[in-house]
């Protein structure tokens, strides 16, 4: 069976929450995203790759971007490398849609 989708950004969803992967860019000019490359969510953050600094980053990003707190935004795999499973608490698959649509429009 496939994943559901949103856009080009599969997903999984479990009760409450939200599970993509995402592509990090540590040590960008600055904070955004960069679309959906390869069936991930690619982020660009200003923080350096070390100590967890652009693990946080991830959070407080994410968070503030969908609104909700961050306790919220849970990486569940990748915490050492640029490509991680996040797992969202609190949105809905429309809600994820909202956040790819965003990152089309600018």
């Amino acid at each position: 069976m496939a994943e559901p989708r949103t856009g080009d950004l599969p997903y999984q969803a479990g009760e409450g929450w939200i599970q993509i992967q995402v592509r990090v860019q540590p040590r960008a000019s600055r904070n955004g995203v960069a679309g959906v490359v390869e069936g991930a969510l690619r982020v660009h953050l200003t923080a350096p790759p070390v100590e967890g600094k652009a693990n946080r980053a991830l959070q407080r990003f994410l968070a503030q971007l969908l609104g909700i707190a961050r306790r919220d935004v849970e990486i569940v795999a990748g915490e050492t490398s640029r490509s991680k499973r996040v797992r969202i608490h609190g949105i809905t698959s429309e809600g994820l849609a909202k956040l790819v649509e965003q990152t089309r429009d600018g």
